[in-house]
C-alpha cells in the first residue's frame, strides 16, 4: 500500500473529467468550494470537451489525466463526474507513471474502475468521495460532507457509527481489512479484464444508483458466482439511490437481496451507510486497513495521506 502526500494550503487541485461530458456552468459554480479550502484550482484542457456520452474523445480524457498526474505542481486529482467512460481509458494508463507520482485521486461512481485499476496497479491509495460537478455544484451539498474533505490535509482516523446514519446488520462479526470496492455496476464490468476486482481478504464497499432490485439480484449473483463474496472479510453496503421496488410490481425489496447473498458470508455485512449517491456523502479512503463491527455498528478507517 502507498498513501499520497497531503494536502497543504495553498496547493494546486487539478480537475479533469475521464468520463461523462461536464456541465460548464456548475463546474464553475464548484471551483469556489476548493478555493476556500485555501487551495487553487487547473483545470485540465479538454475538461469541457464533449463526445456523445463522453466528455471528449479517449485520447483526450487520457491525455488531461496524465498531465495532471505529470505536472509536479499538481498536488490532487479531482475528478469532475462519473457517468460513463473510464473503463475506455483504463488499458492505456500509464501506472508507472501514477507510481512515480503518487498523489490525491478523488471521485465516485464510474471512477470506481479507475479506483481498481490504479490501486491494484500501483498499490496507491485513492478516495472514494463527492465531486465538483456532479455534487458539490447542488444546493443540498452540506457542511457535513464538505467538512470530509479536511482528511486530505492532516491525516487522521474516520469513524463511521450510527451518529452519522442508521445501521443494519446483515451478517454478525469483526474484520480488520484492506477497503475495495465501490459502484457495483462498475465493478461488475471489471470482470473477466485485467482489472477484475480483487476481494480475497478485504471489505467490499458496495453502492448503485438507478438500478432496479432485479438487477441488483443479477449484479450480486454475478459477483457471488465469480467467487467475489467467499474469500471476502465483510462487505459495507453503501447508498442504493433510486433503487426502490417498483409499487405496481411484485418484487423483492434490497434487504431481502442482501439477505439472500450476503447473509451466510463468515465475516460482518452491515448496510445503511451514507456512501454513495447521497447527501451527506461520507468520503474515504479505499485500499487503506479499516475495521467493520457489527456488534459496535461502526466503521473505522485509517487515514489515507502521509
Amino acid at each position: 500500500m502507498m498513501k499520497p502526500p497531503r494536502l497543504n494550503k495553498g496547493d494546486l487541485i487539478g480537475i479533469v473529467a475521464p468520463a461523462g461530458p461536464v456541465d460548464s456552468d456548475r463546474l464553475q459554480r464548484a471551483i469556489p468550494f476548493f478555493e476556500k479550502m485555501g487551495m487553487h484550482v487547473k483545470l485540465g484542457k479538454h475538461v469541457e470537451n464533449t463526445y456523445g456520452y463522453l466528455a471528449g474523445m479517449d485520447a483526450e480524457r487520457l491525455a488531461d489525466f496524465h498531465d495532471m498526474v505529470a505536472d509536479d505542481s499538481v498536488k490532487a486529482i479531482i475528478f469532475a463526474r462519473g457517468g460513463y467512460g473510464t473503463g475506455r481509458i483504463a488499458g492505456d494508463i500509464d501506472y508507472e507513471l501514477i507510481r512515480n507520482n503518487p498523489k490525491i485521486i478523488w471521485g465516485y461512481s464510474d471512477i470506481t474502475y479507475l479506483h481498481t485499476a490504479i490501486r491494484q496497479e500501483t498499490g496507491l491509495a485513492t478516495f472514494h468521495g463527492p465531486m465538483p460537478v456532479s455534487d458539490i455544484a447542488d444546493d443540498d451539498f452540506d457542511t457535513y460532507t464538505a467538512g470530509l474533505f479536511q482528511q486530505l490535509l492532516e491525516p487522521s482516523e474516520l469513524y463511521y457509527t450510527e451518529s452519522v446514519s442508521m445501521l443494519n446488520v446483515i451478517a454478525a462479526g469483526e474484520a480488520s481489512a484492506e477497503i475495495v470496492g465501490g459502484n457495483l455496476s462498475l465493478l461488475i464490468s471489471t470482470l473477466g479484464t485485467p482489472y477484475e476486482i480483487d476481494t480475497a481478504g478485504k471489505l467490499l464497499l458496495l453502492e448503485d444508483i438507478g438500478e432496479a432490485p432485479y438487477r441488483i439480484d443479477a449484479m450480486l449473483n454475478q459477483l457471488k458466482l465469480a467467487g467475489k463474496f467467499a474469500g471476502a472479510a465483510g462487505v459495507i453496503i453503501g447508498d442504493f439511490a433510486e433503487c426502490d421496488p417498483p409499487k405496481d410490481k411484485p418484487s423483492l425489496t434490497l434487504e431481502e437481496i442482501f439477505q439472500t447473498y450476503l447473509g451466510g458470508l463468515n465475516g460482518p455485512v452491515v448496510s445503511g451507510f451514507n456512501i454513495g449517491h447521497c447527501m451527506p456523502n461520507f468520503s474515504l479512503p479505499l485500499g487503506v486497513p479499516a475495521t467493520l463491527s457489527s456488534a459496535k455498528r461502526s466503521l473505522i478507517i485509517e487515514p489515507g495521506i502521509r
